[in-house]
């Protein structure tokens, strides 16, 4: 069984991928959650930055930050929207980061490859919260869909696109395959 795993490139992937997001993600969950304000003070920036942009594109804001249990955003005139700890998109940073560190490739270009693909995907979910914001402004009924199925999709779908462009473009397998 060892010398298979060693052998398949694939499952060796997806085992050692698999070890180290349940790692990261069991670290995540009962000590920085725990002992940290990181989730809070990550929806605290999403929100100010997703407020930012909408104030920029002319629309007038709220904010709820701070002691409420219900952080959130929202255009005047709309009921806003609520972020969420699941909102955050740090499990997401964890997938991709895990994606890229495990599949073969130089270390180096990992180092710049990892943080630039977690600041896009962090970009990305601004623009989220910003088009759930004005969703919830214009159209409420289909808010719930699109924050369920569409943004979902699209955001996993970047993900899976990235780590394609390492795959493909990034990754070296010969000089990994002789080490």
């Amino acid at each position: 069984m060892l010398d298979t795993l060693k052998q398949n490139r694939f499952l060796k992937f997806l085992v050692s991928a698999s070890v180290i997001y349940v790692s990261l993600y069991l670290i995540h969950e009962f000590i920085i959650k725990k002992h940290t304000h990181i989730d809070h003070d990550f929806i605290k920036h999403i929100i100010l930055s997703s407020d930012k942009v909408l104030i920029w594109l002319g629309y007038d804001t709220f904010t709820r930050i701070g002691d409420t249990d219900y952080p959130g955003i929202g255009i005047d005139g709309s009921d806003g929207v609520w972020v969420g700890a699941s909102c955050n998109a740090l499990t997401l940073f964890f997938l991709f980061a895990v994606f890229v560190f495990a599949y073969p490739g130089h270390q180096k270009s990992k180092w710049w490859f990892i943080p630039l693909g977690i600041l896009a995907i962090h970009i990305l979910n601004i623009l989220r919260v910003v088009a759930l914001a004005l969703l919830s402004l214009y159209n409420p009924g289909i808010l719930d869909f699109n924050h369920t199925y569409t943004f979902t999709f699209i955001v996993y779908a970047f993900i899976f696109f990235l780590w394609m462009t390492w795959v493909n473009k990034f990754s070296n397998r010969t000089t990994d395959a002789k080490k």
